[in-house]
Order: C-alpha cells, then structure tokens, then sequence
C-alpha cells in the first residue's frame, strides 16, 4: 500500500477543515495549507456577497490546488490541505496519484448553521451552507469523522484511523 503523503481535509463550511487540518499537519509534523487561501479575489467577492460559485469560478483555483499538491508530492514535503472539495469531480482533480487521502469532516446541516452564525471575520456567509451541502457529493473514498467532538478529538481519530497508511516523518 502506498503511503499517504498529503492530506486533504474536506466538507461544507463551517466543519472544521481549516481548524482540524492545522491541528492535523501539528501533530503529524506536517504543512498545512489553506485552500481559501487560494482563491482569486473575484471568488472571494462573490461569495462575500453571498452568491454561490460555479463549476467555472472554482475551475483556476481547483488548478492551483492541483499544482500545490504535486509540488508537496514531488519535493517530498508531507501536506494537509483544508479544501471544500465538493464534488468527485473536485476530488478527482486533486487526486494527483495514490498519496493523496481524503478526509470527510460531516455534520448535520443545522449543526453547522450554529456553527457558520456564530463565526466572525470569515468571508463566507451563513446563507451559502445550504448551497454547499446542496452541492455536496459524499466522498466513497474517504475517512468520514464526524464533528461532533472536539477539534483534538477529532485529530486523534484521524490518527488513530490512519496510522498504518500516512506517512511518517524520519527521526
């Protein structure tokens, strides 16, 4: 089996991928990257003023995520990337080869509406979570953990699950 060398944490908003992600490549000792990070202004317009991006919007910035995932995989440099990561065809595109994992972080829609309306200073509003899980395809592929435990709860599951497939780094 070959050894999982990037991982992408993915789910609707307000799931936790950006917080779980960077409590992940921690404790693993890993990047971690942030896929809205990534996003061309004109994304970040659009859905700071609440319309949902197409298939074409999300197009250049799925490309870049692609390209960061080869690098990480070429230079040898382990990665956990929080990324929506939607559909399969989404998924596909950042599927670079075999060392790349998916991990889906899933909860019920009005959980994480509690959640999406409790944040503050993110660009993404409240109202396109229904748009998302409206446009989600759950992953077969994937480890699915749940959000209904802690941040840390959660990484350690993740760990737990995976330990004989993700790489570790040398001593």
């Amino acid at each position: 089996m070959t050894a999982l060398s990037v991982l992408v944490v993915m789910g609707v908003s307000s799931s936790g991928k950006s917080t779980v992600g960077n409590l992940l490549a921690q404790r693993l000792g890993w990047r971690f990257a942030d896929a809205d990070a990534y996003h061309p202004a004109a994304n970040v317009q659009k859905m700071g003023a609440g319309i949902p991006l197409t298939d074409a919007d999300r197009a250049p910035w799925l490309a870049t995520l692609r390209r960061l995932i080869a690098v990480a995989l070429s230079e040898r440099q382990p990665l956990v990337l929080a990324c929506s990561a939607l559909k399969e065809a989404y998924r596909d595109q950042l599927r670079v080869d075999a060392r790349v994992g998916f991990i889906y972080l899933h909860g019920d829609e009005a959980t994480l509406a509690a959640r999406a309306a409790a944040r503050r200073d993110h660009f993404m509003p409240p109202g396109l979570l229904q748009s998302q899980f409206a446009t989600l395809e759950e992953p077969h592929d994937a480890l699915w953990v749940g959000v209904d435990q802690s941040p840390e709860a959660i990484v350690e599951s993740i760990v737990d699950a995976l330990a004989d497939t993700i790489l570790t780094p040398p001593d």
